[in-house]
């Protein structure tokens, strides 16, 4: 399986907020957000990892690493999320891969078991992380029937029950959805998809617990206390 990181932020609230890194370069519980996920995705049966980031430190901190899988890295500032994954997209051609951004926090318990699941899904082209735990600023949520299919991804709603968590597993298929997407002038991940609702891709969502988002200083100690 193949694994994407989008590194490419700015991270400037929390410069606003004296750090004075690189985001992917924040510790959290003594490791640093982009050593944690590239330690957890060669764990996990990667067969390749692809990096896009906007900081020449931080692309010449991967270009040292020594890994057991194949280290891709982009080095360009984008204007959002979805043109990242769009520059990833020729790296994630051939296998099912799974995506996230640099600052995602999760329990590495359960994104084991959320990469078995997708890997044994055959009913749906992705598999996407939610949580019901909202702590985001701007939350997409996300609506799903009974047997966890995903139905829509929503501004708002009244009747919350999921939140996307920023972790997309999916198949080359999608991939055709991202170029029209782009096409289209179109931005941010939660255009996306909905773009593959629209166009008629099959989504399941795998619950987790909690996933954080690293946003603010104040963010750094919540996501240890998770961790713990």
């Amino acid at each position: 399986m193949k694994y994407a990181i989008i590194a490419a932020g700015e991270g400037s609230r929390l410069l606003q907020e004296g750090i004075d890194v690189p985001k992917p370069m924040v510790q959290v519980g003594g490791e640093r957000l982009i050593d944690r996920l590239i330690r957890i995705f060669v764990a996990h049966e990667a067969t390749d990892i692809a990096v896009i980031c906007r900081h020449p430190s931080v692309a010449a901190y991967l270009q040292r690493m020594r890994l057991p899988v194949p280290l891709h890295i982009i080095i360009k500032a984008t204007p959002s999320s979805m043109h990242s994954m769009f520059e990833l997209a020729p790296l994630l051609e051939g296998e099912p891969f799974v995506l996230t951004t640099v600052d995602t926090i999760f329990r590495e318990s359960e994104f084991a078991d959320y990469v078995r699941v997708f890997s044994r899904t055959e009913d749906a082209e992705g598999v996407m992380g939610v949580t019901d735990y909202i702590d985001d600023e701007k939350p997409l949520y996300v609506e799903t029937t009974p047997d966890g299919h995903i139905t829509a991804f929503l501004d708002a709603c009244r009747h919350p029950h999921y939140v996307s968590g920023g972790i997309y597993g999916l198949r080359p298929s999608s991939l055709p959805t991202l170029r029209r997407c782009i096409e289209r002038g179109e931005s941010r991940m939660r255009n996306f998809q909905r773009a593959l609702i629209a166009d008629g891709q099959r989504l399941r969502a795998y619950p987790f617990s909690k996933v954080l988002d690293i946003d603010h200083a104040s963010d750094i100690k919540k996501a240890e206390q998770l961790l713990r």
